[in-house]
């Protein structure tokens, strides 16, 4: 601020505290060419001693008051024999520089501390897409993120991360470029595992992501945008335990406000104390054509560590659990024209011999409306629930059978392989996981309903989640 003093100089100061004082100067006297014993107005030397004492005193409290010593640049003494200052307040504060690096899951780390205990442990995945456009072989590129689970190569990310590419590398934080072999994965829960011929690299802590709250401090690393690698974006815990739906395929996830980003997918997110507690896998830009923003999701490390280890020692999820049925959806519509008595679930067409639901007394016309303790009004609702079990898991699953409500106890057999390929048709969109399509109407009465064809022939080609009227089959 700018003030006068007693000499009509104008001065600049940024100290706090200053009080401006501005007056016109009426009187164009040239007091340099006075005599130096020259008597001033006395008024004008109580004045200028009055705005001294008074700065005096201001820098005295900011001195008190301020966190650390100020470094002041300027003459000082010099400003103090005009009666005036002209002084930029500096701090001489020492910036805190990240020596050691911490040790994850010791206690709670800053975000610098984080980053550099875990940013060797991240990896920048690009892939290759080969494809065939009449007759003309395209190629498309895409990135993602993943990070290091053992210290001889053994990496996560998610399965649409990886999906149909035909050539994976895989960047380390030291610039190192290595080529990746994908060990297997899963659309239904969206993992997936890579090896690269390394050793001795740092592999991260895995955290419990069921301790996780609401307002939890989270940060996630990764390469947003497929260019900007090895950034950190911060923020806290939205809400545990969200179920969405993408592409048709229920997920449970950690939603987050961390700034998640294409090119993010698959990157860890860590906890305050530096261990992963989830895998970074979508984000919501849009709803309803409504912008969002501070919406990100992760999914939870607890629901596929499991999977984890038997990709890498199997090659694939060999504990899906597996009910052995083909159902369809039940709608008001067809619960009206074929006279069931509840107007939503998944009803069950046909039973294997000697599989879980049929050992379980599963029969076919059952619709099942529960499974557990979550309610089952769709073949999404079902996926979801099931997805919360494992082979070898036992639920009660119950069912309306002719209008009566029966609850019955079943034991999942494991997906068999074969079925997990032949579950994979090439039309099918990503996520879908064990779902698949069929023709010819509800499958009921065989009656062919144009709107259900219609919906199926779209569903296929633009990958319908099942919410529709369409004939959807389902077999697991």
């Amino acid at each position: 601020m700018y003030y006068e003093d007693e000499n009509n100089l104008y001065h600049y100061s940024y100290r706090k505290g200053d009080k401006s004082v501005v007056e016109p100067v009426y009187n164009t006297r040239n007091y340099a060419e006075e005599p130096a014993e020259a008597e001033q107005p006395k008024r004008k030397r109580g004045r200028g001693l009055g705005l001294v004492a008074l700065m005096l005193v201001c820098a005295l409290i900011g001195g008190l008051v301020g966190a650390g010593a100020s470094r002041v640049t300027g003459a000082k003494a010099d400003s103090a024999t005009r009666g005036g200052s002209t002084s930029i307040e500096v701090s001489d504060r020492e910036g805190v520089d990240v020596q050691t690096v911490a040790v994850n899951g010791t206690k709670k780390l800053t975000l610098p501390e984080l980053y550099k205990a875990n940013i060797n442990s991240v990896v920048s995945i690009n892939t290759t897409i080969t494809t065939n456009v009449f007759n003309q072989t395209v190629q498309s590129a895409s990135a993602g993120s993943g990070f290091i689970i053992t210290s001889d190569g053994y990496i996560v990310t998610n399965y649409h991360v990886i999906d149909s590419a035909n050539d994976v590398k895989v960047t380390l934080y030291d610039g190192k470029e290595y080529e990746a072999k994908v060990i297997g994965g899963d659309s239904d829960y969206d993992i997936a595992v890579l090896k690269i011929e390394a050793t001795g690299l740092q592999a991260v802590t895995l955290g419990n992501s069921a301790t996780l709250q609401i307002g939890d401090d989270i940060a996630a690393i990764g390469n947003p945008l497929g260019e900007l690698t090895f950034s950190m974006s911060e923020g806290i815990v939205s809400c545990v335990d969200r179920e969405i739906n993408l592409d048709g395929t229920p997920f449970n996830m950690i939603q987050v406000t961390a700034a998640i980003n294409p090119g993010n997918s698959g990157g860890p997110l860590f906890n305050t104390y530096g261990e992963v507690v989830g895998i970074v896998s979508a984000k919501y830009t849009a709803y309803a054509n409504t912008v969002a923003e501070g919406l990100g999701f992760a999914i939870p490390i607890n629901d596929v560590i499991a999977m984890v280890e038997d990709i890498m020692e199997n090659g694939r999820v060999t504990n899906r659990p597996y009910f052995g049925i083909t159902v369809e959806n039940v709608t008001a519509r067809r619960a009206q024209q074929n006279g069931y008595s509840v107007d939503a679930g998944v009803r069950v067409s046909s039973v294997e011999t000697g599989g879980a639901a049929d050992k379980a007394g599963i029969k076919a016309g059952d619709i099942i409306v529960k499974l557990g303790d979550r309610d089952v009004t769709s073949i999404t609702d079902l996926n979801a629930a099931k997805k919360t079990y494992k082979a070898g898991d036992t639920a009660t699953v119950t069912v309306n059978r002719n209008g009566e409500l029966v609850e019955l106890s079943i034991t999942f057999d494991a997906v068999p392989e074969q079925t997990a390929t032949a579950q994979q048709p090439q039309n099918q969109q990503p996520g879908n996981g064990d779902n698949y399509y069929y023709y010819g109407g509800d499958g009921n009465n065989g009656y062919f309903d144009p709107w259900d064809f219609f919906n199926q022939f779209f569903g296929n080609v633009y990958g319908s989640n099942g919410s529709s009227n369409c004939g959807y089959g389902y077999n697991g």
